[in-house]
């Protein structure tokens, strides 16, 4: 297997052009070995680091998934949860090593959950599967308490009100907000980078709105720790599903200006 293929599976890096200058770099590491060529044979269970530090999850998605499990306190012990935009499965991953009993694995997308994953018992792998179109009887192992959105190309307004009709009630939820999908497109930059607060701001505030008006209470808004593709900073939403027909509550101290000033001053450097 070459180091490419290993680092997809892996989920080290989002595309070819940073974990070739990683190489170049010299920080990356198969188990003792330092990799200095991009095309490396390698074999499948050697474990990729960089600069000597292990990746917890199969992908570093699952370290915002970590991220807001410790911002928002949350307990994924023995909880059913549903991983809408799954990908390599780094919050598929992070979930069971946080205690989850099972997780459905659901991606518009194809063969790209990674082998550890596919082969785990405890997980339901929906590839090809657009999430608008999932019902409450497609999920045969029971319905979840819990559920983690990361998608690229379509809004959150699209998946929320679908993931009402299979939560159950007081379930929980982890939301990726990434402006770059949901600002209309005048206020996108070049190749499809935000970088002006004031949107930032307008698309946390009018997402939180949103999430309200379905009914969700807002628990909780943070900033994802890692720049999403292109180096997009990305935020955390912590939503509670109550479905009592009434509009949600926003318990969350922080306010969106806050959360917004934080990232940038955060994540001002590097596009990691």
């Amino acid at each position: 297997n070459s180091f490419f293929l290993t680092h997809l599976e892996q989920g080290l890096f989002d595309t070819r052009e940073k974990a070739k200058r990683a190489i170049m770099a010299g920080i990356v590491y198969a188990n003792e070995e330092r990799i200095d060529k991009p095309g490396m044979k390698i074999e499948m269970d050697k474990n990729l680091t960089i600069k000597g530090e292990v990746l917890p999850y199969v992908s570093r998605g699952g370290l915002k998934l970590e991220k807001a499990i410790q911002a928002f306190s949350l307990d994924l012990k023995d909880r059913i949860v549903l991983d809408i935009g799954a990908s390599t499965g780094g919050f598929t991953d992070c979930s069971l090593q946080k205690g989850a009993s099972f997780v459905y694995a659901l991606d518009v997308g194809y063969n790209q959950l990674a082998w550890k994953l596919r082969n785990d018992e405890r997980v339901h792998v929906m590839e090809r599967t657009n999430f608008r179109h999932v019902k409450p009887e497609d999920l045969v192992h029971g319905l979840p308490s819990f559920a983690t959105i990361d998608v690229s190309f379509i809004s959150l307004r699209l998946i929320l009100p679908v993931l009402k009709t299979m939560l159950l009630t007081g379930g929980e939820v982890v939301a990726l907000v990434k402006p770059q999908f949901e600002a209309g497109r005048e206020d996108v930059g070049k190749k499809g980078v935000i970088r002006d607060k004031r949107v930032h701001e307008r698309v946390l505030t009018e997402m939180i709105e949103f999430c309200l008006q379905e009914g969700y209470d807002v628990a909780g808004i943070d900033y994802s720790p890692i720049k999403g593709g292109e180096g997009n900073i990305e935020f955390l939403l912590n939503l509670r599903w109550q479905s009592n027909g009434e509009i949600g509550q926003k318990l969350a101290d922080d306010t969106a200006l806050e959360v917004v000033e934080k990232a940038h001053e955060q994540l001002k450097t590097g596009t990691l």
